[in-house]
C-alpha cells in the first residue's frame, strides 16, 4: 500500500493535469468563438451610408393610401377598446 503523502502527491499531479486541461479547453473555446464572431459579425454600417438611406426615404415620401388604411386601422382599434 502507498503512503499517504505518495497518494497526496498524486492526487494533486492529477488535479493539476486536469485543472490545465480544462484551462487550454476554455481557452481554444473562446478563442474559436472569438475567431467566428470576427469572421461572419455583420460589418457596421457607416454614418455615411445612414445618411444616404435617410435621404431616399425622405425623398420617396408615404403613400396617401397607406396612410388612410393605417388611421382606419388605428380607428377601428381604439373603438373597439
Amino acid at each position: 500500500m502507498n503512503s499517504i503523502s505518495e497518494q497526496i502527491i498524486e492526487a494533486l499531479g492529477i488535479m493539476l493535469l486536469g485543472m490545465g486541461l480544462v484551462f487550454v479547453f476554455l481557452t481554444v473555446l473562446i478563442l474559436g468563438v472569438k475567431l467566428v464572431a470576427y469572421k461572419f459579425a455583420p460589418q457596421p454600417i457607416g454614418h455615411k451610408a445612414l445618411a444616404e438611406n435617410s435621404d431616399t426615404a425622405s425623398a420617396q415620401g408615404v403613400d396617401p393610401l397607406m396612410v388612410a388604411v393605417i388611421t382606419s386601422a388605428i380607428h377601428q382599434y381604439r373603438a373597439k377598446a
